[in-house]
């Protein structure tokens, strides 16, 4: 078992389930062009909440087609395993096959014991519909739920298997048996920091010797008949606009909340000698790793410390100015934002003296658990070229001293922080460079 001390963890494949598209090549061609992945909502009636727009993954359908190359054995595999998977299970499991097949992972080149899975997920909600047969069953004759029938009449009309289709550990759980992944194995349930926990534990697991390859990913959906009611009484979303494509204007003056969204990301991490070995093409390094959970009402303290870690991490002795850009949380609410731009402004001073900052929140809305990964996937391929502008931030907020960008000349440079924050106040913290 080799020491942390020197080894390094790097990335060899990249997958992606999107509003933009389910390619990492079209996504940050996507992002590059100003498109906006927020349309009519399909997945939820309209008129029900008090926005009828979001950012669905709309060509994700679930059809084995979406999961990329695959041979018959593992397509029927996935296939007969779907039954059992809701749909941020089904474009998590597809983000991670397609990562796969980018890395040129395969049986001969890879030790089923020494390779695991590292996943991170929203809290998911079962759908109303699993449940319609068996409360049917248990109304009296006007129509009055009778719980004392549940038992013997209603229970039995929902399916045995119901649980397994919302378990948010069912990921990583799915990956690992369909590709014989024999080793570490974990699930992570951080809601919008569930992505940057889960990339945390990657390393933290391979460097220590632990593993040699590590599927990482998370996914996560707030377009659902009950997550998106959740959302809407949690949260601040943003309001409906003539053009909803401007409805999520992170860092803009005229913010007002957050837009509904969905998707899922997967990367694979490696070892640099087992990427060497096999001769893998190496598309980055994670550099280093932060967190802090100070609480809901700690302010930007929480950012500001992760922060801080994150420019200590692994290798994080480099000089801050070395930063290429920073890929924020921007969410688009009045509070988080401010507190965002708060933490960056304490810990890398004025606007001026910043790294750039961007966020694809903007043409995406808030993707929930999957967004960090989805986020991450997009800087680390803009590195080395130009970075995308933060959508609809015509009117930069005076209460954002961030160096924010709005024009498409801003170069990438070669490493960037990616953050994210729950409601909760748990910030997570990663940061990655070019190879």
């Amino acid at each position: 078992m080799q020491s942390s001390q020197n080894r390094r963890v790097v990335i060899t494949g990249i997958g992606v389930v999107t509003p933009l598209g389910n390619d990492p090549d079209q996504l940050i061609a996507a992002l590059h062009e100003g498109q906006s992945g927020i349309k009519p909502l399909s997945r939820v009636p309209h008129d029900a909440l008090s926005v009828n727009h979001g950012a669905e993954a709309w060509q994700f359908s679930g059809d084995i087609a979406d999961y990329g190359p695959l041979d018959k054995q593992l397509k029927r595999a996935i296939k007969k395993g779907s039954k059992v998977m809701c749909r941020e299970i089904e474009m998590g499991v597809a983000a991670a096959q397609l990562a796969l097949n980018d890395s040129g992972l395969t049986e001969e080149n890879r030790d089923p014991l020494r390779t695991g899975v590292v996943y991170g997920c929203d809290y998911i909600m079962s759908l109303p519909q699993e449940f319609i047969a068996g409360i049917a069953k248990c109304l009296d004759d006007e129509g009055q739920f009778d719980f004392s029938k549940w038992g013997q009449e209603g229970k039995p009309e929902v399916s045995p298997l119901w649980l397994l289709k919302y378990l948010p550990n069912m990921p990583a759980s799915h990956i690992a048996i369909y590709n014989d992944l024999r080793g570490p194995n974990n699930s992570i349930t951080l809601r919008e920091s569930s992505a940057g926990a889960a990339m945390s534990e990657a390393f933290s697991t391979i460097s220590r010797g632990h593993a040699d390859v590590l599927v990482v990913g998370s996914t996560g959906s707030r377009i659902h008949l009950l997550r998106s009611v959740h959302t809407q009484l949690q949260e601040s979303l943003a309001a409906e606009r003539d053009e909803p494509e401007t409805m999520s204007r992170p860092f803009n003056e005229t913010r007002d909340g957050s837009v509904l969204g969905e998707g899922a990301g997967a990367m694979i991490f490696e070892s640099l000698e087992h990427a060497q070995q096999r001769g893998a093409t190496v598309l980055g390094e994670v550099m280093g790793y932060a967190s802090s959970a100070v609480g809901p009402n700690a302010g930007d303290q929480n950012l500001k410390i992760a922060f801080e870690n994150v420019l200590r991490g692994a290798l994080g002795s480099e000089d801050p100015a070395k930063i290429g850009h920073i890929h924020a949380h921007g969410l688009g609410t009045v509070r988080s934002d401010a507190q965002e731009a708060a933490a960056i402004a304490e810990v890398f001073g004025e606007p001026s003296m910043q790294p750039p900052v961007t966020t694809a929140k903007g043409h995406l809305g808030n993707l929930g658990g999957g967004a960090g990964m989805v986020e991450t996937i997009a800087s680390l391929k803009a590195l080395g070229g130009k970075l995308f502008p933060i959508r609809n931030l015509d009117a930069p907020a005076a209460d954002c001293p961030i160096n924010a960008v709005i024009n498409a000349q801003q170069d990438a440079g070669d490493q960037f922080i990616n953050l994210n924050i729950t409601p909760q106040g748990q910030a997570t913290a990663v940061r990655i460079r070019r190879v």
